[in-house]
């Protein structure tokens, strides 16, 4: 962070009254999986996720001598909390009306100091060690993140949402990573015709590997309604999604009892890249002043008592 972004003092330290320029992100799976600044945290024994997220950020500000601001998604309790924390430890929560807006001079900070390609690369490497569940909570942690921030329709939260769905489809989980893919899908069908039959081929494959008929039926639906718009739209199709296509009318043809398609072999190939906001994310309530858990007096953090 330049010294041109935030107030100095005469010590040429940013001066504790400034408001925060940098916000900090920090991530709660539903299994409890924190991340802090697109890094997985160990949280050993039975640490709470707020007790470690807070040590973290107040260690960054204690750090950079002055408070620092910090949005935690929370999913374990579908909520989104905004904090301020200082560098004696201490944190309160505050109300979205309170927050800063980001900005393009504040936004450009803190993608300069966090930069999204990074934490992409992180997950990859994680992905190519084999630690699938490390590679899925950090990727879902930067879509949820991206969306908040820039919009469902951006195109970093479109790349990370995408890379989110073929984890799923890695780990096996078929339901997940239809829905997913079908989010990109949906919105580049809407957005960027050029670029939607890749993506509704990546979607096409994770539908093939369902056995809910009724989620068979449902999605297949959907995704017979897009290779048919992108064909009604001119959009020209290669040989293999035109394959794609007719197995989904095929599939939906021979209704319910029909067996899911044989695995290809190779899972579908992911590109590292942008609607409203996507329905099937669940909702995440708005923080409330002084959150009991995100709240904390000062010297409370592990750091300030050593």
């Amino acid at each position: 962070m330049t010294s041109s972004l935030t107030p100095r003092n005469e010590g040429n330290l940013p001066a504790l009254s400034a408001p925060p320029l940098i916000r900090l992100d920090a991530y709660v799976a539903e299994d409890g999986s924190t991340v802090v600044n697109g890094h997985l945290l160990e949280m050993g024994g039975t640490r709470p996720p707020n007790e470690a997220i807070l040590d973290a950020i107040a260690m960054f500000a204690r750090t950079l001598g002055a408070p620092v601001a910090a949005t935690v998604i929370d999913r374990s309790v579908l909520q989104v909390a905004r904090l301020r924390v200082y560098p004696d430890g201490s944190s309160r929560t505050i109300a979205d009306e309170e927050d800063l807006p980001p900005g393009r001079e504040r936004t450009a900070a803190e993608e300069e100091a966090f930069p999204p390609l990074a934490r992409v690369e992180r997950i990859i490497q994680h992905a190519q060690r084999g630690e699938l569940h490390a590679a899925s909570v950090l990727a879902s942690a930067l879509r949820e993140h991206l969306t908040l921030r820039r919009g469902a329709e951006d195109e970093l939260s479109l790349e990370a949402r995408a890379i989110e769905a073929y984890l799923a489809y890695q780990r096996g989980d078929y339901m997940l990573s239809t829905v997913l893919a079908l989010t990109v899908a949906r919105i580049r069908c809407r957005t960027d015709l050029i670029r939607a039959a890749p993506e509704v081929a990546r979607a096409t494959a994770a539908w093939q590997r369902l056995t809910d008929d009724g989620q068979v039926a449902t999605r297949g639906q959907e995704l017979l309604h897009m290779w048919e718009h992108l064909v009604a739209e001119g959009i020209p199709l290669e040989p293999s999604h035109q394959a794609m296509a007719r197995a989904v009318r095929s599939r939906l043809e021979r209704g319910p009892r029909s067996l899911p398609a044989p695995a290809p072999a190779t899972a579908p190939a992911v590109t590292v890249g942008q609607g409203p906001l996507a329905p099937e994310d669940t909702p995440l309530s708005p923080t409330r002043r002084g959150l009991r858990r995100f709240t904390r007096r000062p010297g409370r953090s592990a750091g300030s008592q050593s």
